[in-house]
């Protein structure tokens, strides 16, 4: 009895820690290691189109950490995704604003879990499509799940989600520039 009235105190007071607080995405940095292996791939020049949905008010633009929320500070995760593709593509040698190849996506899911009492995951998905004068050359989904230690107490536990954001896309975009049929598709 005393353990669980503990537990119920310990749950109480990290609800109260964390409020209704709105948290920021930490700033994307790139896997310099994914980066370096694409960037042996003979590629045309590559714009970013569109990343959709630009509705902040959309399911996947936003993000609940328990009873804190978790956005980004560009207005919507889609914009945040499109941001960390441009900065890729940069890294690569790859990116021109004007380039003939072009990718767009869409983000169908996007969410960092911290209900667990140990361990948090997150979970990635988006459309990928690469066009080249009108042709498209790849219209794929792609998925990715990660999982990192995280806390019962809120006060632990909703930082750490929000601090694991950027490697969650750093894992979607890791996958999707390791398939053979991306490769193929943003080749000269």
């Amino acid at each position: 009895m005393k353990i669980s009235l503990k537990l119920f105190l310990l749950a109480l007071a990290s609800l109260q820690l964390s409020g209704c607080a709105t948290f920021v995405a930490p700033t994307y940095s790139p896997s310099y290691e994914a980066i370096d292996q694409t960037r042996k791939v003979d590629a045309d020049r590559i714009t970013v189109g569109t990343v959709q949905p630009t509705d902040p008010a959309a399911d996947v633009n936003s993000i609940s950490l328990r009873a804190a929320s978790l956005k980004s500070a560009s207005g919507t995760f889609a914009k945040y995704l499109e941001a960390a593709l441009v900065s890729d593509l940069k890294e690569m040698g790859f990116y021109d604003a004007a380039g003939t190849t072009r990718i767009d996506a869409t983000l169908l899911k996007n969410d960092i879990d911290i209900s667990g009492l140990s361990v948090g995951s997150g979970l990635m998905e988006a459309n990928i499509k690469v066009t080249r004068a009108n042709a498209v050359r790849l219209d794929k989904n792609y998925q990715v799940t990660t999982k990192f230690e995280s806390a019962f107490a809120g006060a632990v536990a909703i930082p750490k989600g929000q601090s694991e954001y950027p490697n969650l896309v750093r894992a979607f975009l890791r996958q999707v520039y390791s398939d053979p049929a991306f490769v193929e598709a943003i080749k000269k």
